[in-house]
C-alpha cells in the first residue's frame, strides 16, 4: 500500500506547490491525478518517486519511507518505476536494447521473450531495431513506458504518458497498457489533462485545485456529481446557469431542444463534432452549450429541457 500522509512541498523561499495531500492507494490501483496546468501534478508524481524531499508529511510503501535526494545519493526508489515527460531514453541503441537495459544478461532467453511481450503492449514490434533516435516523439513515448515495466515495478508513476501520440494509436495503446497494468496486478498514478484516462480506466480519482485536493472518490462519482466547475470542466464543456432561481451544472449531452417547453433561447453558432453538432445559445443572457444530431441555423428560436 501506498500512504501519503499530510504531504507539503515548496520550493526554496516560494510559495507552497503542494499542501496536505493526503491518500492512500493499495497494490494494484489505478488512481488518476487532474487539474490545471501548474496546480502540482508533476510534483506530486516526483514526490512520491523520491526525487524531491518534502517540506512537510511523509510517503510509506507499505512500512518502507519514500525519501528524497537527502537521505539517497541516487534518488528514487527500487520497487517504483516513473516515466517523465522527458524521455531519457539510449538514442543510438534500438528499441529492444533500450527495453533491455535492466533486464537480466544472464537469462537472455527470458530477457527476450520479456522484451517481445512489452513490444507487443505499446504496439512496437515493427520497429524492434530501429535506433530511438530515428523515432517520432509518441514512438519514444512508448519506449519509455515499456522500459519502466521491463522489471515489473510495484507501482508505475506516467506523467502524461499519451501525450505525444497520435489519437489512432492512443486509444489502443491505453487499453492494451491498463489491461496488462491489472493482470500484473501493478499500481499506477497518471498525471493526466485528458478525460479518456480517468473515465475509463482509473480506480479513483483526485482533482488538485489550488496545490490542495478538493474531490478524491471514483471517476463516476466525480462525474456525475461536480461539486463546482472546475472539476466538471475538466471532462467537457460546461454550462454554469441558473434556471429557476437556482445555479445548476449541466454538461451539453444533459440539455435537449425540444417542441414544448417554457425556457425559450435563440441559436448563436453551431461546430461540427463528427457524430453531432455542439450548439451555442443564447438562454436568457446565458451562453449555453447543447449537443444536437442536426447543424441548426444561426438565429434560429429553440425550446429546451434540461435534464437536472
Amino acid at each position: 500500500m501506498l500512504q501519503v500522509n499530510h504531504l507539503s512541498f515548496q520550493y526554496v523561499a516560494k510559495k507552497n506547490v503542494l499542501k496536505n495531500i493526503h491518500f492512500s492507494l493499495k497494490k494494484g490501483e489505478h488512481l488518476c491525478i487532474m487539474g490545471e496546468s501548474g496546480c502540482g501534478k508533476s510534483t506530486l508524481l516526483k514526490l512520491i518517486y523520491g526525487l524531491l524531499d518534502a517540506t512537510e508529511g511523509t510517503i510509506f510503501w507499505n512500512s518502507t519511507p519514500v525519501l528524497g535526494p537527502k537521505f539517497h545519493l541516487v534518488p528514487g526508489m527500487e520497487f517504483f518505476k516513473y516515466v517523465a515527460q522527458d524521455f531519457d531514453l539510449m538514442p543510438y541503441t534500438s528499441v529492444s536494447e533500450n527495453i533491455k537495459k535492466f533486464l537480466s544478461r544472464f537469462h537472455p532467453e527470458e530477457s527476450e521473450q520479456r522484451t517481445q511481450e512489452l513490444l507487443e503492449v505499446i504496439e512496437m514490434k515493427a520497429f524492434e531495431n530501429t535506433k530511438v533516435k530515428n523515432l517520432s516523439g509518441g514512438q519514444k513515448q512508448r519506449v519509455a513506458i515499456a522500459r519502466a515495466l521491463a522489471n515489473e515495478p510495484e507501482l508505475i508513476l506516467l506523467d502524461e504518458p499519451f501525450g505525444q501520440i497520435d489519437n489512432f494509436k492512443k486509444n489502443s495503446l491505453r487499453r492494451k497498457l491498463f489491461q496488462y497494468l491489472k493482470e500484473k496486478n501493478i499500481a499506477c498514478i497518471v498525471a493526466t489533462h485528458d478525460k479518456e484516462d480517468a473515465l475509463s480506466f482509473a480506480d479513483f480519482l483526485m482533482v488538485i485545485q489550488h496545490q490542495e485536493i478538493i474531490v478524491f472518490d471514483s471517476p463516476t462519482t466525480i462525474y456525475n456529481n461536480p461539486s463546482q466547475k472546475y472539476i466538471a470542466a475538466l471532462f467537457d464543456d460546461v454550462n454554469e446557469i441558473k434556471i429557476a432561481q437556482k445555479e445548476r451544472l449541466l454538461y451539453p449531452h444533459q440539455l435537449k431542444i425540444v417542441e414544448n417547453s417554457i425556457y425559450e433561447a435563440t441559436v448563436l453558432n453551431t461546430y461540427y463534432r463528427g457524430n453531432y453538432w455542439l450548439i451555442e445559445a443564447d438562454f436568457e443572457s446565458q451562453k449555453v452549450f447543447l449537443n444536437h444530431p442536426f447543424e441548426i441555423k444561426k438565429g434560429t428560436e429553440i425550446k429546451l429541457f434540461f435534464e437536472f
